[in-house]
């Protein structure tokens, strides 16, 4: 069962200095709002289903769910289920309460058996939405079909890789078509101590804690947590705030039961390490569209869940920084998009995919709004291996670095990076770009809000030798554009590894 738990200790809290600054948030009222035009655009009441894209078209791209994919797939709606669940549970909406009773039912006319699914991790959100329902609304029907979801995942459990859930529910014990991750493991840990904390019932305890200790030993390093494991014991390590947000609240579920500090320091770490390392600028970054495009709201919600019950009131400012840019960047609609550091397109020009607008919304609703309503700067750090790139990949072989690597082998016409950079006022700055050209003298175009000119990086005497590169530039008040890239018509390019660009007045 749940209890009131002493904070982790102030020695073990210096993520809070990674949290940028200064302080900003958002208005009360835009919560709410974000959630009225997003179930505007996205809510389809004859079906109580959200539809895929905002144009309600199938696209073939992405064309997964409910007649041929013009609603949300099984694992999409479990997450626009969440969201709705956050608006109600920090604005008290009484059309989000509905909602949530509206969308299961949906879900249950599409989806009549949920054992339908290959995936155990599709199934495991819907356990943990259910579970979460109930805690919400009382309704024992919710706990009922957690408790049977939880259960048919649960079986799935072997010693194959030393323990774990697989990922799938078919190809058992075969690691080159099913694999064991942090997605499937996670959230189990989650739901089976929410089912315990529900009924009393310490078998699901002992079940959460036999998961979350094979999880940890396997997948923990240093607050980084790798991705999944595969054939005869390969680990593959990818980065997402998806794996960090689970994580933690995995272990933030552990240490409200056990008051372990190490627990909860663990929970911390994964935080951290995601500040540290996926954010633009102190922003959570783009990952991606798709499934990639709600990862974030994923860790946000976790990290709600660490300031709520476990009083890490060092994150209250992340969390309304990504709100308030998220809330900076909806477009004309009051709809979100896939990056929140940038403007969201038109609906009239781009389809965006509804589990990307509904991370703005969850986050909006997660945060603490204070009544700030103008841009956040953030760090003014941009790692490049975070930025949005076009033929251009992340290396991590030199040392000098800062953040998880560096951009390298970017030689081909138009290929390059962009920076989403946003600055309180308009004015002079200067763009500072830490970098290694040990093959010569290197040539890119660079281009601010459209205006382009020559850039050239001297050479340097190896690729271990950073050194900085400055030019001064005039930026909006706002949102600016800076794009750098390779343009064969404006010269030879040659190679150059580029770390990361820093904004200076």
């Amino acid at each position: 069962m749940k209890r009131s738990l002493p904070i982790l200790g102030a020695t073990l809290l210096a993520a809070a200095l990674l949290v940028p600054q200064p302080a900003h948030a958002l208005t009360a009222a835009e919560p709410e709002t974000a959630f009225d035009d997003f179930v505007d655009v996205f809510w389809d009441d004859s079906a109580n289903y959200f539809f895929t894209y905002s144009d309600h078209q199938i696209h073939p791209e992405h064309a997964h769910g409910p007649q041929g994919g013009l609603y949300t797939d099984y694992w999409w709606e479990a997450q626009l289920w969440e969201t709705v669940m956050d608006v109600y549970e920090r604005t008290g909406s009484t059309d989000a309460r509905q909602m949530i009773d509206d969308i299961y039912d949906g879900f249950q006319t599409q989806y009549p058996d949920f054992r339908d699914n290959d995936w155990n991790d599709d199934i495991g959100w819907w356990a943990r939405g259910a579970i979460r329902a109930y805690e919400l609304t009382g309704d024992v029907e919710y706990r009922d079909d957690a408790i049977e979801m939880f259960d048919f995942i649960a079986q799935y459990a072997d010693t194959t890789y030393g323990g774990g859930i697989w990922w799938k529910n078919v190809d058992i014990g075969d690691g080159e078509r099913n694999e064991k991750n942090v997605a499937t493991n996670a959230t189990a840990v989650y739901t089976a101590m929410r089912i315990y904390a529900a009924t009393g019932d310490v078998s699901y305890r002992d079940q959460a804690r036999t998961i979350f200790s094979w999880l940890d030993a396997n997948f923990y390093v240093g607050g980084k947590l790798r991705d999944h494991i595969e054939g005869t014991g390969q680990f593959v390590d990818w980065d997402w705030t998806y794996n960090q947000g689970n994580y933690a609240g995995a272990a933030l579920e552990m240490y409200l039961d056990s008051g372990d500090p190490a627990e909860l320091s663990r929970a911390v770490a994964a935080v951290d390490w995601a500040v540290a390392n996926l954010t633009s600028s102190g922003t959570f970054l783009f990952e991606g569209v798709d499934d990639t495009g709600g990862f974030k709201a994923i860790l946000t919600r976790n990290i709600r869940a660490l300031i709520d019950e476990a009083g890490q009131t060092q994150y209250e400012q992340l969390l309304t920084d990504n709100a308030t840019q998220a809330a900076n960047h909806l477009n004309s609609a009051g709809i979100g998009a896939y990056d929140w550091t940038a403007p969201a397109p038109e609906l009239g020009t781009t389809a965006i995919q509804s589990l990307a607008a509904a991370a703005s919304v969850a986050v909006m609703s997660q945060a603490t709004p204070d009544g700030y309503t103008g841009p956040v700067e953030g760090t003014r750090v941009y790692e490049a291996e975070n930025t949005e790139r076009s033929g251009v990949i992340s290396e991590s072989g030199q040392s000098g670095y800062s953040g998880r690597g560096y951009i390298g082998g970017w030689i081909g016409d138009g290929t390059g990076a962009t920076f989403h950079v946003n600055v309180a006022s308009a004015g002079t700055y200067e763009l500072q770009f830490h970098y290694a050209a040990a093959a010569g003298v290197a040539s890119r175009a660079l281009t601010v809000n459209g205006a382009t000119t020559p850039l050239s990086f001297p050479a340097t005497s190896g690729w271990g030798d950073w050194q900085t590169r400055t030019v001064t530039v005039s930026l909006d008040e706002g949102y600016n554009r800076v794009d750098l890239r390779v343009d064969s018509a404006a010269g030879g390019a040659n190679y150059v590894n580029l770390d990361r660009m820093t904004v200076a007045d």
